[in-house]
């Protein structure tokens, strides 16, 4: 199965890495011997994924520079820049929708998920929600979680106000038709949890609940241990074509 296009979100500061990405965007950062893109896109691709569009703002020429049309890694790659300011990561998706005429993934630029991306797909697809949001019953483990999941359904998703019913977390990946995004401007500037929780209380968001646990390099304790982890077996989360 060929998958939908992925928008990879990798616009933000990490002000969470600094001095490492005071020269250098996060997506550049070295993850067991290779930028993270690289690695983030070797994951895409070896699970099915063609086609890639990279959203970038801060020293996102960087990124275009290292990474190029994607020919060397057998993935499409383009990019979408934000402009002069931030758009955030819900505003950064919108403006991608000229790239666009279908159902995408949309991923968190420091995630690494070892996920069956094409099962996710099939669930989303057999369905006419807008949106899709994969969740990850964290416990509060690697990171708080946010997501209150009742009977395979999101009832409420908080990243600032958390309450003990909330088990489940934003595993950073989620599906979305052009129309979730209808009700913001090209060029404004919004969160994608706002997206989120718009799509939530108009009771059109799926849930996805993934077993595999997510692995993030946007905290020095995260990128520290996939450096770990992809340095020493650096294709132990690539998927085969028969996998």
């Amino acid at each position: 199965m060929t998958l939908y296009p992925v928008v990879i979100l990798a616009g933000g500061l990490a002000t969470r890495l600094r001095p490492i990405t005071s020269g250098v965007p996060k997506a550049l950062v070295p993850v067991g011997g290779q930028p993270f893109i690289i690695q983030q896109l070797r994951l895409l691709r070896s699970n099915g994924f063609r086609t890639a569009i990279i959203s970038a703002w801060y020293k996102g020429e960087m990124i275009r520079e290292r990474v190029g049309n994607g020919q060397a890694l057998g993935i499409d790659v383009s990019y979408v820049f934000d402009g002069e300011s931030p758009l955030g990561t819900g505003g950064a998706v919108r403006h991608a929708l000229g790239r666009l005429d279908g159902p995408f993934f949309v991923l968190y630029g420091d995630s690494y998920l070892p996920c069956n991306y094409r099962d996710i797909q099939a669930f989303f697809s057999a369905r006419q929600e807008l949106g899709l949001m994969t969740v990850f019953r964290n416990a509060g483990r690697w990171d708080p979680s946010n997501v209150e999941l009742q009977d395979g359904r999101i009832v409420r998703y908080e990243k600032g106000l958390r309450t003990p019913d909330m088990q489940h977390i934003d595993y950073g990946l989620g599906m979305f038709r052009p129309g979730a995004f209808a009700h913001l401007r090209d060029g404004e500037a919004a969160d994608l949890a706002g997206v989120y929780q718009k799509l939530l209380r108009d009771d059109q968001l799926l849930a996805y609940e993934v077993t595999q646990r997510f692995y993030e390099v946007g905290s020095p304790a995260g990128l520290q241990e996939l450096d770990a982890l992809l340095s020493a077996t650096p294709d132990q989360f690539l998927r085969t074509e028969s996998s």
